[in-house]
């Protein structure tokens, strides 16, 4: 006999009491310098503006975007937090920085000059961050090249040159010989800017990885992303901090089916029923940002029990053993996170399928429902 019943998809639920708590603990082990809330990439999948104005509720100043258009979104949203653009500097962003009040990331002299043409033109020009490269090689001003940088800056009085950064690019790691040479670096760069006659009113320098293992690199402002959400950043930092998962991310099951064994199931073929069970289907897939690669050792929790995923996991949903289940369609599946009966951590996801929170949380697509609760 087949049941089957036609559900909604996958939610998002994002408990804010939970994101509140992790912030308030974050604040009191960074011994209370002032936190910077990264929300780009839509909060890691969680949801910018309900997340931002979450925080800033808490006494949250200060929001890391990637872009302009993630900036705008929480202006219109209601965020009036300071917010600063991480991505490489464009001089056509100026207007729209200077719109919305945004705090712009330069990396070179020619940044410099552009910032200078502009207040010539109009008058003004928006508040930015200098981004120094000591060891990530990617964006930021060459370390060799900050003298002269900064030369240039102190000449160039209407940039409103309010902060200056660096990025760790192994502070979640075991080892922290190269995350304590960055350090070095940074402190050195904040030498020679003293010593030229430049302070900077926000230092930033620390992230998620260097919150839990390297207290010496917390400066005026330390900037927090994945443990704002209730995850680890790697296997390899100390998990002492009592964090706790903000999204649950559910499925519903939506047919449900008596199976004998040895019938194959899913694509490929790859899984047979070790004996006579109910095959389920759940209302989620790839698309929608569960994992493909899970298959083989994933299961999903009901009523706190745990069943394994049955062969590959399809574009918009996939198949569960309910082996003696008390199962029936409409029932909900906890994916990851936590709910009253059960946890399932995104690390362990992750780290079964050789990946991180990261690349899950940002993976969750567009049909997901949001579901904002507590607060």
């Amino acid at each position: 006999m087949v049941h089957s019943i036609n559900m909604i998809g996958p939610k998002a639920i994002i408990h804010l009491d939970s994101l509140i708590h992790n912030y308030q603990l974050i604040k009191e082990k960074v011994q209370n310098k002032r936190v910077m809330a990264v929300v780009k990439a839509n909060a890691y999948g969680h949801g910018a503006v309900p997340v931002a104005k979450a925080l800033e509720s808490v006494g949250v100043d200060w929001f890391g975007v990637f872009t302009p258009e993630e900036g705008i979104a929480l202006r219109q949203g209601g965020v009036s937090g300071n917010i600063l653009v991480f991505c490489r500097f464009n001089r056509q962003f100026l207007p729209k920085a200077m719109e919305w009040n945004l705090t712009l990331n330069i990396t070179s002299e020619d940044d410099l000059m552009d910032l200078k043409e502009f207040h010539t033109a109009t008058g003004s020009s928006p508040a930015v961050h200098v981004k120094i490269d000591t060891g990530m090689t990617r964006l930021g001003l060459p370390v060799e090249a900050v003298s002269s940088f900064f030369k240039l800056l102190k000449e160039t009085p209407n940039v409103q040159c309010e902060g200056i950064y660096s990025h760790f690019a192994t502070a979640d790691e075991g080892d922290p010989e190269y995350a304590k040479h960055q350090l070095e670096q940074f402190e050195e760069v904040l030498k020679i800017a003293e010593q030229i006659g430049l302070t900077f009113e926000h230092v930033h320098l620390s992230n998620s990885g260097s919150v839990l293992n390297l207290p010496e690199s917390f400066f005026t402002l330390v900037r927090v992303g994945l443990l704002l959400y209730g995850a680890f950043p790697s296997d390899e930092v100390p998990k002492d901090l009592p964090i706790e998962p903000v999204m649950e991310f559910t499925a519903p099951v939506v047919n449900l089916r008596k199976v004998n064994a040895g019938t194959l199931v899913s694509y490929g073929g790859v899984w047979s029923a070790p004996h006579d069970t109910v095959i389920g289907v759940v209302q989620v897939g790839f698309a929608d940002g569960f994992p493909r690669s899970w298959y083989e050792e994933g299961c999903i929790s009901l009523k706190g029990e745990r069943y394994k995923i049955a062969g590959r996991v399809c574009m918009d949903q996939f198949t569960v053993d309910f082996f003696n289940a008390n199962v029936k369609a409409g029932d909900e599946v906890l994916l990851f996170g936590k709910n009253k009966t059960d946890s399932i951590l995104i690390e362990e996801i992750s780290e079964s399928i050789g990946s991180t929170p990261y690349v899950l949380f940002t993976a969750i697509g567009g049909r997901t429902k949001h579901i904002f609760k507590g607060l």
